[in-house]
């Protein structure tokens, strides 16, 4: 299994920014998969999750409303789109993959991260 993500920089507050993750080493439209962030001295947050079909997606009440998650399955890649950065947003984001298909399973392989930092 082998997740990369890539998209990640510094943006303005209220900026926008878009991550990918290119996934490979297994079925990828078989399995739910998330996003989550480490910011600088702090736990772990999940973030946003979403379902094989990408039709159902779920959020973290600190992202909601400006935060989107996406997948195509075709690509073997599973997107966020950060729209309304604020600084609270400056974190390194991690792509995970889920165990099983629904987005309650366990996060069980995670990739390197891309660091977002939200400064002006």
């Amino acid at each position: 299994v082998q997740l990369v993500e890539s998209g990640g920089g510094l943006a303005q507050p209220g900026g926008s920014l878009r991550l990918s993750c290119a996934a490979s080493g297994f079925t990828f439209s078989s399995y739910a998969m998330s996003w989550a962030r480490q910011a600088p001295g702090k736990g772990l947050e999940w973030v946003s999750g979403i379902n094989t079909g990408g039709s159902s997606t779920y959020y973290a009440d600190s992202v909601k409303g400006r935060f989107t998650i996406s997948r195509d399955n075709a690509k073997n890649t599973v997107y966020l789109q950060m729209n309304s950065l604020k600084p609270e947003d400056t974190a390194l984001y991690y792509c995970a993959k889920h165990a099983a298909g629904y987005s309650s399973s366990s996060l069980n392989y995670w990739g390197q991260g891309t660091q977002v930092t939200v400064s002006s």
